[in-house]
């Protein structure tokens, strides 16, 4: 009876081990799938219903939503509203901002960073964005680029781009990490 059970156990092995191959391989070939979508621009998720069927998206898309989130942003900025200009970003410790300066963490760091700007009495030129650039990496984050421009009096005073990773939180897009860089363009 003990040699029938060492028979079938090691009869086993190559099954057991094919299987862990194969799950391997549909692993490596899921990460691959998923780089080589990132690294081509990602790809548009398309939802579909529970017979496979596509179903028509509901409200706004993220590239629309994300384009009312900054132009709301670059209003505020212009208006000298800290307050409304914050509420695009995520009110948790664990949003990040890196800039000239280096890291910054937390929301509350954030809204430090920006404070003196929005200063009674600060010279504040005005925000614009362009060149928008979003994609959906799933339902709940997406990734949008851009360019911001500030401008005096018709002259551009600083330029540069910008990445920023976005969260789906309650149906509200909010900036969980923006990463801004300043090429000088003026």
């Amino acid at each position: 009876m003990t040699r029938d059970r060492s028979s079938r156990r090691g009869g086993s092995r190559p099954a057991a081990a094919a299987v862990a191959r194969a799950a391997a391989v549909a692993r490596a070939a899921a990460a691959v799938a998923l780089v080589a979508g990132l690294a081509t621009g990602g790809c548009r998720l398309q939802r579909l219903d529970g017979n496979g069927s596509p179903v028509a998206d509901e409200g706004p898309d993220l590239a629309e939503q994300v384009g009312s989130l900054l132009d709301r942003q670059a209003a505020a900025w212009n208006a000298g509203d800290l307050e409304e200009f914050m509420s695009a970003y995520s009110p948790s410790p664990t949003t990040t901002y890196i800039g000239s300066t280096g890291l910054i963490e937390g929301y509350d760091g954030i809204r430090a960073r920006y404070a003196p700007g929005f200063a009674e009495g600060a010279a504040r030129d005005s925000l614009r964005f362009e060149g928008l650039r979003v994609r959906e990496v799933d339902e709940r984050v997406g990734v949008a680029t851009a360019r911001y421009v500030l401008e005096r009096e018709g002259t551009v005073t600083s330029t540069g781009p910008f990445t920023l990773v976005l969260l789906n939180v309650e149906g509200a897009w909010l900036i969980v990490h923006d990463q801004s860089a300043e090429d000088g363009g003026g």
